[in-house]
């Protein structure tokens, strides 16, 4: 197909992906040989990626802050425009992450149920039953997955809401006592976002498992 072509097929599926049109893209990808299956793995992978890159700019943002409460000196209000803008990439880092996360559930719901409709579909009573098993083994191993992707994602907010916190308070109190009050808070902060970065690599680790368990089926 000419590259032309190809960047056409590229903006329809596209289009139809951001328009809600889920079950007409599937379609659209099952026939030029991409299935649901492969889509999945696509957005679980894509998913770790967004994982990885919050995991570095939620420590970017600890290191940052690290430098506020270590002020000695200098531009505090350069200080607090540096902050604020690793606060702005977190909050970014932690909407791609919820994103890729819905985008999984969206595929994986309908991969599931096309399985379970098409189970009716077996002549053969042995081969509809292991079949069946083989999605309730999936299912299972993918719930187990989900619920560590959400347990992290579910630490991203508390986090977040603290560092507008801080962010907040510096803005509008650009002063040496502004820092001291905010030395305070750092070793919450470190605490949670330590935590978080533990629970990211966790469900990380849980969806490259169930990646594997997948693809060597």
């Amino acid at each position: 197909m000419p590259a032309k072509s190809l960047t056409s097929v590229a903006c329809l599926f596209s289009l139809l992906l951001l328009s809600g049109c889920s079950s007409t893209y599937y379609s659209a990808m099952e026939k030029v040989g991409i299935h649901k299956r492969d889509i999945m793995v696509d957005r679980i992978e894509e998913t770790q990626t967004a994982q990885e890159e919050a995991q570095q700019q939620f420590q970017s943002a600890l290191d940052q802050f690290r430098s506020v409460v270590s002020f000695d000196g200098g531009d505090l209000e350069t200080l607090y425009d540096q902050l604020n803008a690793e606060y702005e990439d977190s909050v970014a880092a932690a909407e791609n992450v919820r994103g890729r996360i819905s985008s999984v559930e969206s595929v994986s719901d309908a991969l599931f149920d096309e399985w379970e409709e098409e189970l009716q579909l077996y002549s053969s009573p042995s081969l509809r039953q292991a079949s069946a098993r083989k999605l309730q083994d999936t299912r299972r191993q993918y719930e187990r997955m989900m619920a560590s992707l959400e347990k992290s994602e579910a630490r991203m907010q508390p986090v977040l809401n603290a560092f507008q916190d801080q962010v907040l308070y510096l803005k509008h109190n650009l002063n040496a006592r502004a820092i001291a009050a905010l030395k305070g808070e750092f070793g919450n902060i470190q605490s949670d976002i330590d935590r978080l970065i533990r629970d990211m690599q966790a469900s990380i680790n849980e969806s490259r498992k169930f990646l594997a368990q997948l693809q060597s089926s």
